[in-house]
C-alpha cells in the first residue's frame, strides 16, 4: 500500500537532505497525529505541491506533530505539456465533483467559468468563498491521489475573459478544446500541443466543459473563434460532473502520463 501523503506548507522543505529529522506540523501535523494517529514506523510522504516528495518513517508523534527521518528525496519533474480543466459553474455540487475527480486523474490547474447557463453565480463574498472550497476539494484531491504537484485555481472566468484567455493559449503554442456533444471531432483524435524545447515554458491544454444546461451556441462560436476546437467525448452525453474527469483521463493517456 502507498504511503499517506501531507502537504507542507509552503519552503518548509527547502534544503531538508536524507537522514535528517523533519517536523509536520500545523493543520496537516495535527490531522496526522490526532486524526488519523500515525504511529512510530509508518511510512509518510510529504509533499510541497511544487514537485519535490519527502519519504520518510515516523520518528515520534506528539499532538499536532509528526516527526520524520528522512529516507528519500524525490523531485518530480514539471509536466510537458499543462493539462487545465475549465469546468462551468454548475448546481448540486456537480462542479465538486468533476474538479475533485479530474485532480484525482491527473489535470495541472483549474479554472473555474461562470457560463451563461451556469444557474450557481459567483460574485462578491461568495466568489471568494466558492473559490475557497474548490482550493481545498484541490488539496484533498491531492493527498487522496498520493501527487507531488499541487494544482492552482485560478480567478472565476466569464465567457468573454474565457476567448481571451483562449486566444493567448493558442497563440502562445497551446490548444483548447470544447467538450460539444454535436462536435463531429473526436476527443481521441484532436491534435495536442507539442512539448516545449527545453527551458521553455510548458504548452497549456484547456479542456472546457459546461453546465449542466449546457454549452450556448454563441459561446461555442466565441471559444471556436478565438482557436479553440470543438469536440466530443463519445456516442453518450455525460454530466458535467463527469465529462471533465473522462476527458482528463483520455487526454493524461494521449500525453503518455499512464503509459
Amino acid at each position: 500500500m502507498s504511503a499517506p501523503v501531507f502537504l507542507a506548507d509552503d519552503g518548509t522543505l527547502a534544503g531538508v537532505v536524507v537522514g535528517d529529522l523533519y517536523a509536520l506540523g500545523g493543520a496537516e501535523g495535527r490531522h496526522a497525529s490526532v486524526v488519523q494517529r500515525r504511529d512510530v514506523g509508518e511510512r509518510v510522504d510529504v509533499v510541497d505541491g511544487a514537485g519535490t516528495r519527502l519519504r520518510g518513517v515516523v520518528a515520534a508523534v506528539e499532538p499536532g506533530e509528526v516527526r520524520l527521518r528522512v529516507a528519500d528525496v524525490v523531485v518530480e519533474p514539471a509536466p510537458e505539456v499543462v493539462l487545465t480543466l475549465v469546468q462551468a459553474l454548475a448546481k448540486g455540487d456537480r462542479d465538486h465533483q468533476a474538479v475533485e475527480a479530474a485532480v484525482e486523474v491527473g489535470v495541472d490547474a483549474v479554472v473555474p467559468w461562470q457560463a451563461d447557463r451556469s444557474v450557481v453565480v459567483w460574485r462578491g463574498p461568495r466568489a471568494e468563498k466558492s473559490r475557497a472550497r474548490w482550493d481545498a476539494l484541490v488539496r484533498a484531491a491531492v493527498k487522496q491521489s498520493r501527487r507531488a504537484w499541487l494544482p492552482p485555481v485560478a480567478e472565476h472566468l466569464t465567457t468573454p475573459r474565457l476567448a481571451a484567455r483562449t486566444a493567448d493559449v493558442v497563440a502562445a503554442g497551446g490548444a483548447v478544446v470544447v467538450l460539444h456533444e454535436e462536435a463531429t471531432t473526436p476527443l481521441a483524435e484532436v491534435v495536442l500541443p507539442a512539448p516545449a524545447p527545453a527551458g521553455s515554458a510548458a504548452p497549456e491544454l484547456l479542456v472546457v466543459v459546461g453546465p449542466e444546461g449546457g454549452i450556448s451556441a454563441a459561446e461555442l462560436d466565441a471559444l471556436v473563434a478565438a482557436g479553440a476546437v470543438a469536440a466530443r467525448l463519445g456516442p453518450h452525453v455525460l454530466r458535467t460532473s463527469s465529462a471533465g474527469p473522462v476527458a482528463a483521463a483520455i487526454l493524461c493517456d494521449r500525453l503518455g502520463r499512464w503509459r
